[in-house]
């Protein structure tokens, strides 16, 4: 299996305190995987470790097995403020783009995006729409023909209809052709619908990782009663559970053999999963802070 992004024990600090430690990840190559976490979990640090902007305190990053400062060429980008000149039209940024990118530009490809998503090309991007920058920066990005292409909240500004728009583009954008997309977003719906790979950040460390599908597959919501709740026969770890007087609701990691018939099963959509995830984490966490069991 190919690897488009693996980092072992990566760490990043800023004076004292570190913004993403002992971080170890695999993303397959050919996956659009989903880079969720709250704010300050490390999510924009670990983007610009593995596009090259930023090096490393601690381990090691690989982009296709390679350092990533030798891969720019090859990895294309949008920051989270989707950085454009505000002056230059969106022509002048591809003109501009195959200027700064001599190695495989394709500038014909940026200008039909831009065609058929309407944008004109010829007023400043600083007069466009939110989602009209928004495209606009995914153009140019595209137009380096990325093996990977990495994106930080592109789509945390717009509204419902831009976000649509965005990523039906991107999705139609990746369809044929090989890109592997990191994609860091809040909006777990967004993602559900578009990213085939999970990455759960929190506390700067990475909390979960893996394939959507079997992800979601190896998770259930159990209800069921509070008493007896502590050890049930099928289930691997208890993620998070809430409790009434006389019911327990229990998002569980499954694990071998059927889950005991007391117990009613639901299925979990990925809101579920990583909200559940972070809030165990954080507890974790709290409870180490204040020497406390979890």
């Amino acid at each position: 299996m190919e690897l488009a992004v693996q980092a072992r024990a990566l760490g990043k600090r800023y004076g004292r305190t570190w913004a993403l430690q002992d971080c170890a990840l695999e993303v397959p190559a050919g996956r659009i995987a989903a880079l969720v976490g709250p704010n300050g979990a490390g999510k924009t640090t670990l983007l610009h470790l593995a596009v090259g902007l930023l090096r490393p305190d601690a381990g090691e990053v690989r982009v296709f097995g390679r350092d990533p400062r030798s891969m720019l060429p090859e990895v294309g980008f949008v920051a989270q403020d989707t950085p454009l000149y505000r002056d230059f039209t969106a022509a002048e940024h591809v003109t501009m783009g195959g200027k700064l990118n001599r190695h495989r530009w394709d500038a014909a490809l940026a200008r039909e995006r831009l065609a058929r998503l309407g944008v004109p090309p010829d007023r400043p991007v600083g007069k466009l729409s939110g989602g009209q920058r928004a495209q606009v920066a995914l153009a140019l990005a595209l137009a380096k023909r990325p093996r990977l292409l990495l994106l930080d909240e592109p789509i945390a500004s717009l509204d419902p209809l831009a976000r649509r728009e965005f990523m039906q583009a991107l999705m139609g954008a990746v369809a044929d052709s090989e890109t592997t997309v990191l994609l860091s977003s809040h909006l777990l719906a967004d993602l559900e619908r578009s990213c085939d790979y999970l990455i759960v950040l929190q506390r700067s460390r990475v909390q979960l990782t893996g394939a959507v599908d079997e992800l979601l597959e190896s998770h259930r919501t159990l209800v069921g009663p509070r008493a007896g709740s502590e050890s049930i026969a099928g289930v691997a770890k208890v993620v998070r559970a809430s409790h009434t007087e006389r019911q327990s609701t229990l998002l569980v990691r499954r694990g071998g053999g059927p889950v005991d018939p007391m117990w009613t099963e639901h299925e979990v959509t990925l809101e579920d999963l990583v909200l559940a995830h972070l809030a165990e984490a954080e507890v974790r966490v709290a409870a180490t802070e204040w020497g406390v069991p979890a």
